[in-house]
């Protein structure tokens, strides 16, 4: 996958610094294991292959998706761990980091909504939301969870005296749904807020309201 985003860039030098890659960290996509996120030796193979790929060319941005944590050494084992990859860049003699970005918060498993509690009454002859039963809560309901994750990786990146983890930028993302909420985000460390449920909602009209004044 990354030798085929490589491989785009290459053939579109216009477009080489607007495409980045994401790594969601936080979806249970391998049967029978837990979000690798939630396990921080089981992501490390991940970001070994990633921190191949930046040195190989720096100008690859790279960030990594986290899910909603809530225990402190949650948080310090993802910035230690993410630490260990850093090293001085030769040309510049500064220090470097394949990691520039996380974006905090994915959705929160294991979250169960019924057919009536949903808008438009929820899958067609089912008693709950979404056919599986069991989904991610996203929307309004997590974001101050997703603001207390902003916070904290915000602050132990701005604690760090590895200048290239200070310099991680957070996503902040998470019941993003007015422009106060985007005030929020920032107010709690995010250098850049995103939104998904609204999106889903409205479309691109969704940047025009959360941008109002």
């Amino acid at each position: 996958m990354l030798a085929a985003i490589q491989g785009l860039r290459a053939e579109q030098p216009s477009w080489r610094s607007r495409i980045a890659v994401e790594f969601n960290a936080s979806c249970p996509n391998i049967k029978g294991h837990p979000p690798p996120s939630y396990n921080f030796a089981g992501l490390v193979p991940f970001l070994d292959v990633f921190a191949e790929h930046f040195w190989a060319d720096q100008s690859l941005t790279i960030g990594i998706k986290l899910p909603p944590y809530v225990a402190a050494t949650q948080f310090r084992e993802v910035v230690d761990g993410i630490a260990k990859y850093s090293r001085k860049d030769a040309a510049s003699g500064r220090s470097a980091n394949p990691f520039a970005f996380f974006t905090c918060t994915n959705t929160l498993g294991n979250s169960l909504v019924f057919s009536d509690q949903a808008v438009n009454g929820g899958a067609a002859g089912s008693p709950f939301a979404v056919p599986p039963a069991l989904g991610g809560l996203a929307g309004e309901a997590i974001h101050s969870l997703s603001l207390g994750n902003v916070y904290s990786f915000s602050k132990l990146l701005a604690e760090s005296n590895d200048p290239a983890l200070q310099a991680i930028a957070i996503v902040g993302a998470g019941g993003v749904t007015s422009p106060e909420g985007v005030a929020r985000m920032r107010r709690a460390g995010a250098k850049i807020v995103g939104c998904a449920t609204l999106l889903g909602k409205f479309g691109v009209a969704a940047f025009a309201h959360l941008s109002e004044k």
